[in-house]
């Protein structure tokens, strides 16, 4: 039975940030409950830490460091960079304190949202592009019919795996409100 795009798609993407949400609020309540709404304060820390990990698969891609396999750093990226999010949602709690740690947040949890729905899109349109390009040769369209059949599918996945254009500049808006984030920390707390 051909699968559905709902069930390939878009329950995964559904279930991956049910989850999140779930872990998000699990953690800060057992915080909360067990008295250690402390330990809180230094997920953001951690989950910071795990976000600029999850870096690497950036950097191999862009050939800045030449080892490593480029899909097992892809799924580092996606587990490191979703852990990491939770624990800074996690940090970040119910609390209103201030403005700038909530911006970043809402910025980092677009950016989640944002490379969950173009990896799960890019996949998706990719396998149907290849999936149309199978069909017509099947049908004995000659090499030159198939691109002349497929030109405005191939025009549209070019344009999808440009969506990193998007993700990337959220990433820099996420980086630049935390990074203020953080220097106000080491500012208030007396660290620096």
């Amino acid at each position: 039975m051909k699968n559905s795009l709902w069930r390939e798609h878009i329950l995964p993407f559904t279930l991956i940030l049910a989850l999140l949400a779930a872990a998000t609020f699990a953690g800060d309540y057992l915080l909360h409950r067990l008295n250690l709404v402390w330990v809180g304060r230094y997920l953001g820390i951690s989950g910071s830490l795990l976000i600029i990990g999850s870096l690497i698969y950036s950097l191999r891609k862009r050939k800045y460091i030449t080892s490593g396999d480029p899909k097992n750093l892809l799924r580092m990226h996606e587990f490191t960079a979703w852990l990491g999010s939770v624990m800074v949602l996690i940090h970040s709690g119910i609390h209103f304190n201030a403005i700038l740690p909530w911006l970043a947040t809402f910025a980092m949890s677009v950016n989640v949202v944002s490379g969950m729905v173009g990896k799960i899109l890019l996949a998706h349109a990719r396998r149907h592009v290849q999936g149309e390009r199978e069909r017509f040769q099947l049908r004995g369209l000659s090499k030159p019919e198939v691109e002349q059949s497929l030109f405005w599918d191939a025009v549209m996945l070019n344009a999808m795996t440009q969506w990193r254009k998007v993700h990337i500049p959220i990433f820099v808006v996420f980086a630049v409100l935390a990074l203020g984030h953080i220097l106000s920390v080491f500012l208030f707390w007396g660290w620096v």
